[in-house]
Parts: structure tokens; sequence; C-alpha cells
């Protein structure tokens, strides 16, 4: 059976050309664990094949390899619908329950229903939810502007469920639901992607669908859940476009006599690699989470730096003798216009209903006080926008004002203070020593699966730094854009549910070490330090017996999420129950 090991994948980025004896600094690395990368085809280090299960399988199931073939094929996509499924099943399951306007929903939702029905978010009456919940038609729309400190994308695709299914807490989850749903789909397809194995995808989609804070985020008519979404579309479109850049320079590289891939400096250094339509895909995606909320523009910062790395390592691996400059001459600027122009036009365009309505608020603030200033010249819209921007970046920075569930950044990786969305107590319940059954919605990750992330993350900094593994590079720069930002602004109040905007990136950091943990099959490239060949009884030992412990522990978090079940629903426990759930004094 091939490797479905992230330490197998043949196409890591090679920075020197093959043959070159190692360095003095990767020499004095390798007591860290830094080892020469194999020589490996040049075509399979430009464009990395997927692996396949090997026939022992299918021998063992009895499938004849007509059938195992056809299999395989559709393995690719059956195995992430399928793991979408499950997902979608589990999210959709009673998403109106609780029946209550829970934690921020109380902004969001209707500030959604306004925006979607007149263009912009209105001034809401206080104590307004219970009439809501009540009876939504009796409450009317506000005209009067309401300050809202959030770009609009977000609430029009919370509006859009609305508009479908009404003013009610199932209407208003419905599309964060959705992309909650897809964007296990996506997980699936980028960790197949990136670990060129459907196995290991379909294993990162799974764990992302039994993610705690994903969960509750996913049924829960808050931002973060959109930004995340669009986070991980512009992964997902960045990565296709490495996979084709990297196709186009080994298609255009020679082949010797013998039919072998050789590396060129001319052709490595002055190849244009023409229309790239993903990347521009990725600038849409970005700029829609900069819509959504402020934090994505650290993540357009963040993956067009990390874009443009590994355009200098695919130059440097088909030849390239001076791959900074090639890229500084032919990649850079069409990077750059392919990313930020199109993420701030597309900010700018998420507005057009505030523009057009003329009423929003601030809308009019050119032309009243704002008039006569230096700025004159440009379009009134586009001053008022401006200053509205300028009002709420000064709300966000000084926003400090205490709250039960603030927590720092540094404490979030183990779920130091999650976020208790709902809370309810009944009195009266036998099944409770103490009469008291309670029902909670809990924003918080599935223990077991945040703790392990926090060791697979040390395992994916180890593997970029001392094996110059590309992959380990790109799901630290994911976690990294999502996660650092906020330790700039540790005096502001802030919450543990940020961070379901880098969850996709700790569980293909888990499918790394999992992948890790299993090994390498036998006889299909394993790393010499192993000592795995087809005859090596010890090597199979070990892949057996990794095999065994990542099963485990994939059924530890399925067991861990499954446990946290009531916590994460809104389900009526009794309090006993309840209180054996409280694994951290903090979590109370």
């Amino acid at each position: 059976m091939t490797s479905t090991a992230p330490e197998t994948q043949r196409g890591q980025d090679a920075g020197d050309p093959l043959g070159e004896q190692p360095t003095s600094w990767q020499r004095r690395l390798r007591r860290f664990g830094h080892v020469s990368r194999p020589e490996t085809p040049l075509r399979d280090r430009l464009d990395p094949p997927y692996t396949r299960p090997g026939r022992q399988v299918w021998s063992v199931l009895a499938i004849p390899p007509q059938v195992a073939d056809r299999l395989v094929r559709w393995s690719g996509w059956g195995g992430p619908l399928l793991v979408t499924l499950v997902a979608g099943l589990l999210r959709f399951w009673r998403l109106d329950q609780p029946k209550a306007v829970i934690f921020d929903e109380t902004y969001y939702a209707k500030d959604a229903w306004a925006l979607v029905n007149q263009g912009y978010e209105g001034s809401w009456p206080k104590d307004v939810d219970k009439l809501i919940l009540k009876d939504p038609s009796s409450v009317p729309i506000p005209t009067d502007p309401g300050y809202v400190v959030h770009p609009p994308v977000g609430k029009w695709i919370i509006g859009f469920g609305e508009q479908l299914f009404g003013f009610t807490p199932f209407g208003w989850r419905f599309m964060v639901a959705v992309l909650g749903t897809i964007s296990v789909l996506l997980l699936c397809r980028i960790g197949r992607r990136l670990f060129r194995s459907t196995f290991l995808g379909c294993l990162a989609g799974l764990l992302l669908a039994v993610d705690g804070l994903h969960f509750v985020m996913s049924r829960t008519a808050l931002l973060d859940l959109i930004v995340m979404f669009f986070v991980l579309a512009a992964f997902g479109c960045l990565v296709v476009d490495r996979d084709r850049s990297r196709r186009r320079l080994a298609d255009a590289l020679p082949v010797d006599d013998e039919g072998v891939l050789r590396p060129d400096a001319r052709i490595a250094e002055t190849l244009r690699l023409g229309w790239r339509p993903w990347r521009l895909g990725a600038g849409v995606m970005l700029g829609l989470a900069f819509a959504t909320k402020w934090n994505g523009l650290y993540v357009l910062a963040a993956f067009g730096l990390m874009t443009v790395l590994w355009d200098v390592g695919a130059r440097r691996t088909a030849g390239a003798a001076k791959p900074y400059m090639a890229v500084l001459r032919r990649d850079l600027i069409p990077a750059f216009l392919s990313t930020v122009p199109v993420a701030i036009v597309t900010y700018i365009v998420s507005w057009t209903g505030w523009i057009v309505t003329d009423k929003g608020y601030y809308r009019n603030w050119a032309a009243t006080e704002g008039k006569g200033s230096s700025w004159g010249w440009l379009p009134d819209w586009l001053r008022s926008l401006w200053h509205y921007e300028n009002q709420v970046y000064d709300f966000h920075v000084g926003l400090t004002s205490g709250h039960t569930y603030e927590s720092n950044p540094w404490s979030w990786l183990v779920l130091g203070r999650p976020v208790s969305y709902f809370y309810e107590e009944q009195t009266g319940c036998k099944e409770s020593s103490t009469g008291k059954c309670a029902a909670e919605v809990l924003a918080i990750g599935t223990p077991l699966l945040w703790w392990l992330a926090c060791f697979a993350l040390a395992y994916v900094v180890w593997r970029w730094l001392f094996r110059r593994d590309w992959r380990a590079g790109a799901i630290a720069c994911g976690v990294a854009a999502g996660w650092v930002p906020w330790f700039f602004y540790q005096e502001r109040t802030i919450f543990l549910f940020y961070a379901v905007v880098f969850v996709p990136f700790l569980c293909l950091a888990v499918t790394m070490l999992l992948g890790a943990i299993v090994g390498p099959a036998a006889g299909t490239g394993a790393r010499a330090d192993l000592g795995l060949t087809s005859k090596d009884p010890t090597g199979e030992r070990r892949r057996t017996l990794g095999a065994i412990a990542a099963g485990v522990l994939v059924l530890l978090i399925i067991w861990n999420f499954i446990y946290f079940w009531p916590l994460f629903t809104g389900t009526s426990i009794p309090e006993d129950l309840w209180r054996d759930r409280m694994w951290l004094d903090t979590w109370v």
C-alpha cells in the first residue's frame, strides 16, 4: 500500500539542485533532525503525483481491479462529500434550538434583517429580542441609521438566510450553517491537494467536522465563521494556483534524450506564468473576508507574502540561479495586482447598499461636518466612508471595557476561557442530585483536538524549519495570520471564538502529525533514516503500531466531541453531568 503520510510526498520544494553537497549550516542543523532531501525526479518535485492505495487493500476486500480503479477515481470527490454530509447533518440538526437570541446574535441578526430590507443597518430599540422571537412580523424595521462597527458582507450573508426562512433563529443561522458545512468540503479537498492523499484530506475534514468551536460557530449567527470560510477559500485558491504555475514551469522545461526533465536557468528565470485566475479568486475571497471583519486584512498580508515565496521556490526548483530576482521581475507586480487591489475593490463594493441609499450612519458626513476639507475633490461618499472607517478603528482599538468571558490570546490553544453563548437552568430535575438541570451553548473547541494541536503545531514548525517542508510552512502561516495579530491588541476586549478563523489550519497540523505517526509505507520512497524497505518487517511493524496509535487518537477526539455534545447544542442535562464537563475551573 502506498504511503499516506506527509513524510513521503515527492513534491516538496527542493532548495538545492539535485546532487549538490549540503551547506555548512545544513550540516550543523542535522543535530536537530535536518536531513538532506532525497533525490526525486524534477517533474515530481514540481508537480507531485497523488498517492494511490496499494493492490493489497483491494485484494483483502475481494474487490476486482476494475472496480478498485473506479473507486479510486471517485474517492477524490466521494470521500470529501461523504465527510461533508456527516458535517451537514450535525450542523443542521435542530438548528433553530435554542430558540433564543444568543450572545452577539442580538446585533448581527437584526442588522442583517435591516440591511437586506433597506440597504443599511437601523438603530433598533432595546429589549426588542423577545418581541422578535414571539412575532417578528410585528416588529418594524427602524429607519434611523444604526452605528455599526463591522463591514457589511457577513450581515448580507446572514440576511440572505433570513430572506429565505424568515426573521427567526433558523433563518439567521441558516447561511452560517451552510458555510460551516461547505468549509468541511473545502478542507477535505485542500488537505487532499496539500498531502497528495485523499485519506489525509478526508481526515482533516473529519477533524474540522468534530471540532466544537467550529461546530458552535456554524450554528450561531456571528461573523467569525464567515471570515473563516473566506480565508479558507482564499487559501484553497492559492494552493490550486501554486500547483498550476508549477505544472506550467514543468511543461516548459527541456527533456533530455532519456526523457528525463532537466532544470534550465534561462527558462526558470524568464518564463512568464501567464493568466492566473485562481490568484484573482484568492484576492476576491480575501476582500470578502476583510469586508466581513477587519482581521481579514492581516490574512491578506500573510497570504500575499506566502504566495510570492511559493513562486521563489518554484523557480529555484526549476533551476533559477537567482530566483528572488526572477520573481521580482516576473511575478511580484502581477501577484500584488491580483490580490491587494482586487481585495480593496471588493471591500468598497461591499458597501454598495450604504452608498446608494444615502441614509446610512455617517453617510452624509462629507456634506455636513466634513464640508470644506482639502480632500473635497474626492466623491462625498468616499470621504464619508473614510471618516466612518476612522471612527470604527478608534472604537476597536479603544474597546477595553471588561467582559466576563474575555480571554488573552496566549490561552486560546489550551482553551483557557471559553465563551458561554447561552445558559438556562431548570429546577425540579429528578435526574440530578441537586434537583437542577442546565442547558448551555459553550463556544469551546473539542479539548482533546486542541490540546493535540499544541503538539502538532510544534511538529509543523520543526518540520518547516528543519525539513524545509512547504506544506508545514503554509499551515503555520494560516495559524499565524489568524492568531498572531491579536497579540498586538492585548489590552482590547477579545474572545476565544475569534480563533475559529485558524481552526482549519489546526486540523491540517493535527493531520500532518497523525500522518507522521502512521509513517510511510514500505517500499514507497520512505525516509532512509527509518530504514523502511519493501522487505523490512520492522518497518511494517512500526507502521502498524503507528496506524493503531493514530486511529486511537482520532477515536478519542470523536468521543470527546460526543461527550461535549450537550454543551455544543444547548441540550438540557442534569447539573451533575454539566459540572463533570467543566474540566477546568476557568470554563465556568
